[in-house]
């Protein structure tokens, strides 16, 4: 295999740094993930090894930096998405996967797929009123759906948002829980507060939530009523029973949109009970105006042993099954 060595010269010091990461931590996961090496001598670069990672190296650099200079933030997940993204298609078009961000007031980091199944998931959320959602933990459906959802309101394309999500007892029974019925099911609805204060500040969470401008509660509280104009975010769906199911998505009402996330590999249902998320997705497969999304371990974009947790339970699933 030929060796290849080449420079890059950056033009801006502050974006070369903010390129390479803080103690060049971005070059060095390049090195390892690429097995090259890079040198570093003020704002330039030198990359050697074989000649196939040298030149996705430097096209991965080119691309990042040309991104930075028109805003758009690096993190050290950037690196893994811009290999993973090659790998999968050498031809891929990395400024398209980050730049197709979603900007929100007052934040001052846009939030940006980071990988093509999130980029294809964030473009099948806006083209489509229905959208289903399946993947394992860490792939970002919730996150981004909030996100899209928090942005569409924000430019009054929707009038509120509703946040639903089974109270399913994983182990533990509601009825042991201190409280009432609302502070009972919080613990579940918990994962979305998380991703709408990431995105708002705490005061204005709480005060659209007072207005019900924004509404997160059990599905068993959309029960019997049509929602008109609103962004409807369905989480840990595979929890859903069938008829659950079937209610939910017949809440729908004029002009509103709902995406429906789950992960079929942590179905906390009785024993027996199939998920009304599988039986609706085989239900309605093919059906105009519903789209269908996939994520795979690949497209996880939490801590790096979280993909490698995940495929190491998937074997073990496999062998016993």
């Amino acid at each position: 295999m030929s060796a290849k060595t080449i420079t890059l010269k950056f033009d801006d010091n502050s974006l070369a740094r903010e390129l390479f990461g803080a103690e060049d931590k971005h070059l060095r996961k390049l090195e390892d993930r690429l097995g090259i090496e890079i040198d570093v001598r003020g704002s330039d670069l030198t990359l050697r090894g074989a000649a196939g990672e040298v030149a996705a190296g430097e096209r991965i650099l080119n691309e990042l930096y040309s991104m930075l200079k028109r805003g758009y933030p690096i993190m050290n997940s950037d690196i893994e998405g811009a290999i993973a993204a090659l790998n999968r298609d050498g031809n891929a078009d990395l400024e398209a996967l980050f730049a197709n961000s979603i900007r929100l007031p007052g934040r001052k980091r846009p939030i940006v797929p980071r990988s093509p199944a999130q980029k294809e998931y964030l473009e099948k959320i806006r083209d489509h009123d229905v959208v289903f959602s399946i993947g394992p933990a860490g792939t970002g459906k919730t996150y981004l759906a909030v996100a899209m959802a928090v942005a569409c309101l924000l430019r009054k394309q929707y009038d509120r948002i509703i946040l639903a999500r089974p109270a399913v007892e994983a182990g533990e029974k509601l009825g042991f829980l201190p409280g009432d019925m609302v502070e009972k099911v919080n613990p579940y609805l918990r994962p979305l507060y998380d991703a709408l204060h990431d995105m708002l500040d705490m005061e204005r969470v709480e005060e659209m939530r007072a207005s019900d401008v924004i509404e997160i509660a059990p599905i068993a509280f959309m029960r019997g009523r049509t929602l008109h104009r609103a962004f409807i975010i369905l989480d840990e769906a595979q929890n859903c029973s069938y008829h659950q199911m079937k209610m939910c998505l017949t809440r729908l009402g004029v002009d509103s949109k709902m995406v429906i996330n789950g992960d079929v590999t942590q179905i906390d249902l009785p024993t027996g009970q199939r998920s009304g998320m599988l039986e609706a997705w085989r239900i309605l497969e093919g059906c105009e105006g519903i789209a269908f999304h996939s994520f795979t371990d690949a497209d996880i974009v939490r801590h790096d042993l979280v993909s490698k947790i995940v495929r190491a339970y998937q074997r073990d699933e496999e062998r016993h099954a």
